[in-house]
């Protein structure tokens, strides 16, 4: 480490443990865990990718969703499985960087699709007969490239900021790199950073929030002026986004909420239990909502499935 300069050019992950032969079950069940998602994200991808009939807003919108469950997860599993075999858990500090953005950015850029996802809803369910109109392909490729382009930009910022730090440390108390863990470890006072950064957090996700809870009021009173059996198609296209979102904001509550603790009198496996929850639940649970709950999707991959299982036959 370069002491000389105040800048450590590595870092060291204090929560990982010894645990012997339990280490290769860990592994093991992680390994099996990151196959899954890549497995899970990649059949949503491709179904539609490949399917004409999916090549519509709400189920494009999808497809980002999957795409950044598969950017967000290579950004953390491959060197979280490395670490769990090592004995050693070292990170050089360009890699704790790249890391931390990857993470980050998969973060914010979730959060970002999910309120264009409600937009969507909301033109298709009050607005129906201007949704081709105003749903159109050029739309909704400026939605996407602007639900990632601004966390890029915004956060890019943000970690330069945080690597020009003096830093007197190179021990973080977590499991992947994070920002706020980086700026613990600053020589000089933080407080401006800390509450830039809050503010910057607490700011975007109550926007995304607010915005998600609006459209749904928006549509409720839709709803409620409707026939039943609008009311019904109106749920099944929705409930799978409600569930996307409600839990993808609990998983994010509980790895934030780390944050706002002193790390060091948090319990080890709450540290790892909180950190991982959001890079793992959603990446899973979102392709078996939408994959399962929208007919659509369904049938595409139940059709392909019995092409496979004839074509085995033959």
């Amino acid at each position: 480490m370069n002491n000389n300069s105040g800048t450590p050019s590595y870092f060291e992950f204090t929560v990982f443990s010894d645990y012997g032969s339990l280490r290769y079950l860990s592994f093991c069940l992680c390994l099996l865990i990151y196959m899954t998602i890549i497995s899970a994200n990649l059949v949503i991808v491709l179904t539609v990718c490949v399917e004409k009939s999916l090549h519509q807003p709400m189920y494009i919108f999808i497809c980002c969703l999957s795409l950044n469950s598969l950017y967000g997860s290579a950004g953390f599993f491959p060197r979280f499985l490395m670490d769990i075999l090592s004995d050693t858990h070292f990170i050089s500090r360009p890699f704790c960087f790249i890391q931390m953005y990857v993470v980050h950015t998969h973060k914010a850029n979730e959060f970002n699709i999910l309120t264009v996802m409600s937009y969507d809803r909301l033109v298709a369910i009050c607005q129906p007969l201007h949704y081709s109109r105003k749903m159109t392909l050029r739309t909704v490729l400026c939605l996407s490239i602007s639900s990632v382009l601004f966390p890029v930009c915004v956060l890019g910022y943000v970690f330069y900021m945080t690597s020009s730090l003096t830093l007197c440390g190179y021990k973080l108390q977590r499991i992947f790199c994070t920002n706020w863990a980086v700026v613990q470890l600053s020589c000089v006072d933080t407080t401006v950073i800390y509450i830039a950064g809050q503010f910057l957090a607490v700011t975007s996700i109550f926007t995304s929030m607010f915005f998600v809870l609006y459209t749904y009021l928006r549509i409720l009173l839709v709803c409620r002026r409707s026939s039943s059996e609008f009311r019904g198609k109106a749920l099944q296209t929705c409930l799978p986004h409600i569930v996307t979102f409600v839990n993808y904001c609990i998983s994010v509550f509980c790895e934030v909420s780390l944050s706002l603790y002193k790390i060091n009198e948090v319990h080890t496996v709450v540290v790892v239990v909180l950190s991982l929850e959001f890079l793992i639940i959603p990446p899973i649970s979102n392709p078996v909502i939408y994959g399962l709950n929208l007919p659509q999707i369904r049938g595409v991959i139940f059709g392909f499935l019995r092409l496979c299982k004839i074509t085995n036959l033959t």
